[in-house]
C-alpha cells in the first residue's frame, strides 16, 4: 500500500513539474513576443531601471560585491557599489535585447546600424572566414555575451557554438530556438560536446566556447591574483587539433550601440617537446579575459561563484 501512495505521489509530483515546466516556456515565448513590440532601446533602459533597482536586494548581489572586494582590495565600497550598479543595468539590457536578437546585427556587414569594430577586428575576422581553416574562439561574459555569435553568424563564419542548456526544459527549448535560428550550430555540455567540436575543427568549422566561469573538473589558473578553476576544453583541442586560437568579446557603447572586438591568434604555451601546454595556454587565455574585465568592469557578470 505504502509503495502504491509513493509511485503516486511520485507521478503527481512528476505531472506537475512538466505542467509548470510548460506554463513557463509558454510565459516566456510570450515575454520576449511583448518586449519585441517595443523599441529596443527603450525598453532595454527600462530592465535596466528595474534590475538596477531589484539586484541589491538579491543574494547575487552579495556574491558580487564580495568578488569585487576580492579583485579590488583597493576600491572603496562606494567604488564597489557604484559597479554592480553597472553589473546589474547591464544584466538588465541583456535580458531585453535577447527578444531583438534578429535586429542587433542590421545593416550591411561593413557598416552596421549599432555596432563599430576596433581597429582591425573586420580584416582579421574576414582573414579567418575566407583562410578555410577552423579556429578556436573564446568569449567571456562581458557586455551582450550572445553578440559575437550573432556577429559570426550573419557575417558568415561556419561557427559551433558551445552552450550550457538551461535546466527547464520547455524554457530551454524556446531560448535555444532563438539561438539556433540566428547564431549557427548549437551545441550542448555534455560528454560528447568535446568530440564533436573536435569533428567540426576537423572539417574546417569553428568552435567558440566561453570560458570564465568556474568549472569543477577544470585545470587551476590565477584571475584578479586569485585561483581559480577553468574550462580546459579551448586548449585540449588545440592540443589535439593545433587550430588557432582568438578570442572574442564586444564593449557597451551609449544609445544602444556596442563595439566588437577580435584577437589575433592568442600564441599557445608549449611544453618541452613543443606540445601544447593546457594549463599554460588556459592561463594565457584568462589573462585575456582578465584584461577585458579590468576595461569594463561593470560589464562583467561578477555575480556567479567564480573563486571556490
Amino acid at each position: 500500500m505504502a509503495s502504491s501512495y509513493q509511485s503516486l505521489s511520485h507521478r503527481v509530483r512528476a505531472l506537475g513539474f512538466s505542467v509548470l515546466d510548460k506554463s513557463l516556456g509558454v510565459t516566456v515565448a510570450g515575454a520576449l513576443g511583448l518586449v519585441r513590440l517595443f523599441d529596443r532601446v527603450w525598453i532595454s533602459d527600462r530592465f535596466a531601471a528595474f534590475l538596477r533597482f531589484v539586484g541589491p536586494w538579491l543574494r547575487e548581489h552579495r556574491i558580487g560585491r564580495a568578488n569585487l572586494v576580492a579583485a579590488y582590495p583597493e576600491k572603496s565600497p562606494e567604488e564597489i557599489e557604484q559597479i554592480l550598479r553597472g553589473v546589474w543595468d547591464n544584466l538588465g539590457r541583456v535580458a531585453a535585447e535577447f527578444a531583438h536578437v534578429d535586429r542587433l546585427c542590421e545593416g550591411d556587414p561593413e557598416d552596421r546600424v549599432f555596432i563599430d569594430y576596433t581597429h582591425g577586428t573586420a580584416e582579421r575576422f574576414k582573414r579567418l572566414r575566407d583562410h578555410g581553416k577552423g579556429a578556436l574562439i573564446f568569449a567571456g561574459h562581458l557586455a551582450n555575451w550572445e553578440l559575437p555569435a550573432l556577429l559570426a553568424a550573419a557575417d558568415g563564419l561556419d561557427t559551433l557554438v558551445l552552450y550550457r542548456r538551461p535546466n527547464l526544459q520547455a524554457v530551454a527549448d524556446v531560448i535555444v530556438g532563438v539561438r539556433e535560428k540566428h547564431m549557427g550550430e548549437m551545441v550542448p555540455t555534455s560528454l560528447g560536446a568535446p568530440m564533436r567540436l573536435a569533428r567540426g575543427l576537423a572539417e574546417n568549422r569553428n568552435a567558440a566556447i566561453l570560458v570564465d566561469q568556474h568549472y569543477v573538473r577544470g585545470v587551476e589558473v590565477t584571475f584578479f591574483g586569485r585561483r581559480c578553476m577553468v574550462n580546459p576544453l579551448v586548449a585540449m583541442l588545440a592540443r589535439e587539433t593545433e587550430s588557432a586560437i582568438h578570442g572574442t568579446r564586444v564593449i557597451r557603447l551609449p544609445n544602444g550601440r556596442f563595439m566588437a572586438d577580435f584577437t589575433e591568434p592568442v600564441p599557445p604555451v608549449r611544453d618541452a617537446e613543443g606540445k601544447i601546454d593546457v594549463q599554460g595556454t588556459m592561463q594565457a587565455i584568462t589573462n585575456v579575459v582578465e584584461g577585458w574585465v579590468r576595461e569594463h568592469p561593470e560589464q562583467w557578470l561578477w555575480l556567479h561563484r567564480r573563486w571556490r
